[in-house]
Parts: C-alpha cells; sequence; structure tokens
C-alpha cells in the first residue's frame, strides 16, 4: 500500500531511509548510507530539499507529471508540494545526496529573507538542474562543509553558519538554473513564438471581451510551464517579464483601435479586456503619458 507521509522535519525523512538525524531542522542525506530500501512512497513536503542524483534510482511523479531527470542532476522541492517517488531498485543504498532543511531554521537569517528569489524550488516544469562533473563536486563540497557544522557541538554560531552555507549551495544552483535558460535558447525561441501567438489569438476575437485581460498563469498553462519558470525564462530572453510585455501588447493594441472613429473608448476598453475604462486610461497614462481621449485627439490633428 502507498505510503503518505508529511515530511515536516529532517527527523522523518531520515527515519523513513534508516539514518541517523543530527539536528531536527536541517539534514545532510547520504542514501549511501541507508538502511531501509522505500519501494513507493507519497510525500507531502513541509521543508526544502534538494537531491543531486548521482544514479536514477527511482522514478518521481510530481503531480499528475513524471518529473524529469537522468544521473548527474538536481531535484528540488519546497514547502507545499506533493510528489510520488517508486524506487526502480531493489537496494537500499544508492547514490544520491542531499540536503534537507525545514524553513524554521532560516527565520531571523539573511537567507529565510532572501529564499523565495531561489525559483527552482517551485520548478513546476518538472525538469531536474542539469550540472557537469565540476559542478557537482562543488555541491558535494557544500554538503561536507554543511554536514562538519552539524557534526560541531551547537553553539552561537552555528545556526547562522548552516544558513549561510545553505546560501552559498542555493547561489550555486541558481547559477545551473540560469544556465539552462542560454544552453536552450532554440527552445526558448519556440516558447516565446507560441506565446506571441497565443497572445495575438486571444486580444483577435471576443475571448478578451468574455474573460477579461489574460494573467501569466493563462500562457504559462497553455505553455505547460510554471508562472515561475515561464517568468524567469521569459526575462532572460527579452530583458521583460511577461505582464510587461502583455501590457505592452495592450497598450499597441489600444493606439491601434482607438485611432478608428469607427470605435469609441468605451468600445475599445471592453475589447481588451477591462472592466472599466478608469484601468485602461491608467495604464495608458502610465505607459504613453496621456489619456486614450487624449491620445485620439493628437492622432486625428
Amino acid at each position: 500500500m502507498e505510503k503518505i507521509l508529511d515530511l515536516n522535519s529532517a527527523e522523518v525523512y531520515n527515519r523513513l531511509y534508516g539514518l541517523e538525524t543530527l539536528h531536527p531542522l536541517v539534514s545532510v542525506v547520504d542514501l549511501n548510507q541507508a538502511t531501509r530500501a522505500v519501494d513507493r512512497v507519497r510525500l507531502n513536503y513541509g521543508v526544502y530539499a534538494l537531491f543531486l542524483k548521482l544514479e536514477k534510482a527511482c522514478d518521481i511523479k510530481y503531480g499528475r507529471q513524471a518529473y524529469d531527470y537522468e544521473e548527474g542532476t538536481i531535484v528540488c522541492f519546497a514547502p507545499g508540494q506533493t510528489a510520488e517517488t517508486t524506487s526502480i531498485t531493489d537496494r537500499a543504498q544508492v547514490d544520491v545526496y542531499g540536503l534537507i532543511f525545514h524553513p524554521d531554521l532560516l527565520r531571523g537569517t539573511p537567507l529565510g529573507k532572501s529564499i523565495k528569489q531561489y525559483t527552482f524550488f517551485s520548478y513546476e516544469v518538472n525538469e531536474a538542474l542539469h550540472v557537469s562533473d565540476e559542478e557537482r563536486n562543488m555541491i558535494l563540497n557544500c554538503l561536507n562543509v554543511i554536514r562538519m557544522e552539524l557534526e560541531h557541538p551547537v553553539d552561537k554560531h552555528s545556526k547562522s553558519l548552516i544558513a549561510t552555507h545553505i546560501a552559498l549551495m542555493l547561489g550555486y544552483c541558481m547559477r545551473f538554473y540560469e544556465r539552462q535558460f542560454v544552453t536552450r535558447s532554440q527552445t526558448n525561441r519556440d516558447v516565446l513564438t507560441r506565446f506571441e501567438t497565443l497572445l495575438d489569438t486571444y486580444f483577435e476575437g471576443e475571448q478578451a471581451e468574455r474573460d477579461g485581460l489574460p494573467t501569466v498563469k493563462f500562457f504559462a498553462d497553455k505553455l505547460c510551464l510554471s508562472p515561475n519558470y515561464f517568468g524567469d525564462m521569459f526575462k532572460k530572453e527579452t530583458g521583460k517579464t511577461p505582464q510587461e510585455y502583455i501590457q505592452q501588447k495592450v497598450i499597441e493594441l489600444a493606439k491601434e483601435r482607438i485611432s478608428d472613429p469607427a470605435n469609441t473608448v468605451a468600445q475599445v476598453v471592453y475589447s481588451l479586456g477591462f472592466q472599466y475604462p478608469q484601468h485602461l486610461s491608467r495604464l495608458f497614462r502610465k505607459r504613453v503619458g496621456c489619456t486614450p481621449n487624449e491620445y485620439r485627439a493628437q492622432v486625428r490633428n
């Protein structure tokens, strides 16, 4: 029968695999030392977790989709996420390393204030961070330093030092994450082309008037990407956020439709998905420097 576990502490994970717990809020994982095999388990994460998988020892389902990873990659999870793991080996000990830490560990530390910037934790496109041999060693070195700190007697410096070394490791992971946008530039360009097509289609018919202004999440879902990943990739490729791009598209369409004397400003407002004229007026003034009516007057002169 499938086990469902609330992974709300390092101890829960360690007990599952028969590992030693040195600290209730953080643990360096080495499944080469595991004493228990787990065939299948569903984890409700209440902690942050990163695993460097030097062998593919299990299949992971993230939501309803398979988590796309292979040997030599890092998979990441955050509080509130759920993943199902099914072993593809009968061995308890596998070549997997990782770090599990509870959000409470970060309270009062600089990392606690910046943890949200590490957007790979919400990488709902279900794809791992790809790393080179040298980069794997960098992650393993970080894990070794954190483990040594956990083995050191607790003192007033322990919490800040552990958080600092975790932040260093996350910084490396952020580098790996951002690099994937560069190495997959052709795929990214294909996504941008599809986004532009979806955006044009949305405003060409009556969908905008019926459903309102589209959200970034709407297009991310259509592209089978998480909003965070889509936003990060789009910003890397264009220098703009998807929201800024959508607004730019809306303004260009507004200018075009306002310039047509057959359209009233009110008709333009509703055709673009705005509920009230002042909403378009506010955005128009911010982006163009005048109101829609003032723009229409300028065009006609």
